[in-house]
């Protein structure tokens, strides 16, 4: 969630017609953007394509403004996209995507008490000492608001916008199109399992009741554990459309770019601990790994740990695919990540036949990076380069592109962007040393 104490307030589109007109808006407003670009490029003597034409910085402006006003599912996978996708998306469609990372407009007062009131009845002030009506945080789905009980409990209470679970299957649609106009996606890429996949996930995230479910679990799980504080839920406000929790203070998790090497360090290594565990451990992994569900305790070191809408139970199947990937990892060998890598999904077989080269030369580079002596150094993105160039040669060829298993795209999402989040604080951790932990754990316990 971004914090929002700017006072940007715009009401939220509830209704289907209403999310339908802004979409209607949107698709006149590029096509009239294609058309005026088109003939000033057409007077200059130039034969544009539809592509540069639809990717102009004012057509940018046009989507990333009307996503971020409806909010819900077409804001969050434009979200989703954007930090799972962006090194290998056109420039100018990132810029439409990472943008909505940082826009969220929070409902006006009206809209607010309409909310609250269907949750908790018309007198619902006289339940709370106080109630602060600018959020804290806004974002795709809800809002935050702090709050204080006559009893003395400071609660978070996330509120979510109207219309938003009764819109999310059209509004998947509707950003799977925009996709496909990018053109993004080859029209023979079957998406259709994926877009499944991504309304039910987000359906799952706008169910509060599930997710005050999953915040008792992970509650439970690491209740004990002194790196992590998970804020106690609050059954007494939550139901449908708001879901309320034991408010706790911290920093967000980025402003430890300025922090000592050690602070830095220790940090990433608890959350990097945390994936292991979850996907080792527990079978259950939040997925959702938005720098904003992480916030950060100065005083004890301690990482808070937010928003559960996104947990999901992680097979055996999965966890035992990705222990026999990077146990080949550990091995340093070659033809072992690769069998594994085939085996768990991650890479067609078609790819590989076609790109032997450029995958064993990926795979030489991940080796190398992980057997490394020492700590590993993500502030060091030297092998990055070498990675990107290999896979959008790879990418280039669209016949053989190939959609991984949907739990391994979840997983997947959830390390790709702890390392991310280790690379903007650069981090040294000596990852080798804890996956080996973590396998050998495993492997005791069978």
């Amino acid at each position: 969630m971004t914090d929002e104490r700017d006072g940007r307030g715009k009401a939220v589109p509830s209704g289907r017609l209403a999310r339908l007109g802004v979409f209607g808006r949107l698709a006149g407003g590029v096509a009239g953007g294609v058309i005026a670009e088109g003939a000033r490029r057409l007077a200059d003597g130039q034969r544009p394509r539809m592509g540069d034409l639809l990717m102009t910085p004012g057509n940018i402006s046009r989507v990333a403004d009307q996503l971020s006003h409806l909010r819900g599912a077409a804001m969050k996978l434009g979200q989703m996209i954007s930090m799972d996708a962006g090194d290998f998306l056109p420039d100018e469609l990132t810029q439409i995507l990472s943008r909505l990372r940082d826009r969220a407009h929070h409902m006006p007062p009206a809209q607010l008490q309409g909310v609250l009131a269907r949750d908790w009845g018309k007198d619902w002030r006289r339940r709370f000492a106080w109630f602060d009506a600018t959020p804290v945080a806004a974002a795709s789905i809800g809002q935050v608001h702090r709050a204080a009980t006559p009893d003395g409990r400071i609660l978070a209470i996330k509120v979510q916008y109207p219309g938003v679970r009764d819109s999310i299957d059209a509004d998947v649609d509707n950003v799977a199109t925009l996709l496909r106009l990018s053109g993004v996606l080859p029209n023979a890429l079957d998406i259709a399992p994926l877009l499944a996949e991504a309304k039910r996930q987000l359906h799952e995230e706008a169910d509060y009741r599930r997710e005050a479910t999953q915040l008792a679990r992970f509650g439970a799980l690491l209740g004990d554990d002194p790196a992590y504080v998970v804020p106690t839920l609050d059954a007494e406000f939550s139901g449908d459309d708001v879901l309320a929790m034991s408010f706790v203070e911290g920093v967000a998790i980025e402003t430890l770019a300025d922090a000592d090497q050690a602070v830095r360090d220790a940090a990433m290594r608890a959350l990097i601990a945390l994936v292991l565990r979850e996907l080792f451990d527990f079978g259950l992994m939040q997925t959702d790994p938005n720098f904003a569900n992480y916030r950060y305790q100065p005083a004890t070191g301690r990482l808070v740990l937010l928003d559960f809408g996104a947990t999901r139970a992680i097979t055996p199947v999965t966890a035992d695919g990705y222990r026999r990937l990077l146990a080949a990892g550990l091995g340093g060998s070659r033809d072992g990540v690769r069998a594994a890598a085939i085996a768990a999904g991650f890479l067609g077989a078609a790819a590989v036949d076609a790109h032997r080269p450029q995958v064993d030369a990926m795979i030489d580079v991940i080796l190398g990076e992980l057997n490394r002596a020492g700590p590993f150094d993500f502030g060091d993105r030297a092998f990055v380069g070498g990675l990107r160039e290999q896979g959008m040669t790879m990418a280039a060829d669209r016949d053989t592109w190939h959609v991984p298993p949907v739990e391994t795209l979840f997983v997947q999402r959830k390390i790709s962007g702890t390392a991310l989040l280790a690379a903007r604080l650069k981090a040294r951790v000596d990852v080798r040393s804890m996956i080996a932990a973590a396998l050998d754990a495993g492997d005791a316990s069978r």
